[in-house]
């Protein structure tokens, strides 16, 4: 409801990135900069200025941001307390998702939740754990669904559901037949890693230092950050991986993975991040609430990975 121009103004000036700013609105970057360059020439001043590919704020830009912060503010908590007053749930609503939340998770969630509130409109980005956290933190998406707990202070961590870490391998692999493996076992093969940023590859750097084995002397054929690239290559035996059990349980009825707990067992709290606010929408609110009870219902049992019939691996 706030002035257009004032709400692509705010995202640029937290961005500090025409581009950037694009991608959080779902504009594109001519749109943004147009809507900016209104908003310069109805206060007749140049409110940023660039450089080198860089911007900077000017002092008109500083000033014009603080009155922007309080009226978007404001507004939003016009809204919410009408919405309150209606009993409507509705309006859009800015979701982050780690890749194996979004991939494997939030789909159902987020379609049961449409089907609820038909009025609200969802857009969500995927993005590794770390990065929806810093989204959230700054105020570029309303609630984040990730994999690790956030360090940042300024957010409320709701942890919703545990999900279990094991081994994969290709059913021709030498650790292939054990009932379990631990890190010691795995730091002697070739490995196959999530990218730097990925709460899983936070998860598990830890559990191998837990357990007596830096990461950094694991024997690393490639950082990746995609599953099913992951999965691809453990395939063709370039080496083992550590993965959520959940993600794997079509490749192990397939024969083509093979999934080896963990000795001892590696769990992770899936969490939800949100800022915590004075005043939260009821749309917020309702969203945090379902998410939360359905979370609830995705524990994932590892004894019920199928082991692969042998001679069915590509």
């Amino acid at each position: 409801m706030a002035d257009r121009r004032l709400q692509v103004f705010y995202t640029v000036a937290k961005q500090l990135s025409f581009t950037k700013a694009a991608e959080v609105l779902y504009m594109t970057q001519p749109a943004v900069t147009f809507q900016v360059k209104q908003l310069e020439e109805h206060f007749n001043t140049r409110l940023f200025e660039r450089s080198h590919g860089k911007i900077s704020m000017t002092p008109a830009g500083d000033l014009v941001l603080g009155y922007a912060e309080r009226i978007l503010d404001l507004t939003a908590e016009m809204e919410a307390r009408v919405g309150e007053l209606t009993g409507q749930v509705t309006g859009p609503l800015m979701i982050g998702a780690s890749t194996t939340i979004a991939e494997y998770l939030l789909p159902r969630i987020l379609g049961e939740f449409k089907e609820r509130f038909p009025q609200v409109q969802a857009r969500l980005t995927v993005a590794n754990s770390e990065t929806v956290a810093a989204k959230v933190g700054d105020h570029s998406l309303d609630v984040g669904l990730i994999e690790a707990p956030s360090h940042n202070p300024n957010l409320t961590t709701l942890a919703c559901c545990e999900d279990e870490l094991v081994m994969i391998c290709s059913p021709n692999h030498v650790l292939s037949s054990r009932s379990s493996v631990n890190a010691r076992d795995i730091a002697d093969q070739p490995y196959v890693s999530r990218e730097h940023g990925s709460g899983t590859r936070e998860v598990v750097d830890d559990f191998f230092k837990g357990h007596g084995v830096n990461p950094d002397d694991l024997h690393i054929e490639m950082e990746l950050g995609s599953r099913e690239a992951i999965k691809g290559a453990v395939e063709a035996n370039l080496g083992v991986a550590i993965m959520s059990a959940s993600t794997v349980t079509k490749e192990i009825q397939l024969g083509t993975l093979v999934a080896v707990p963990l000795t001892p067992r590696l769990t992770r709290e899936l969490t939800m991040v949100y800022a915590p606010e004075k005043f939260r929408s009821k749309l917020l609110d309702a969203f945090i609430s379902f998410v939360d009870n359905k979370f609830q219902q995705c524990n994932f049992d590892v004894t019920s990975l199928k082991r692969p019939i042998k001679g069915r691996g590509r």
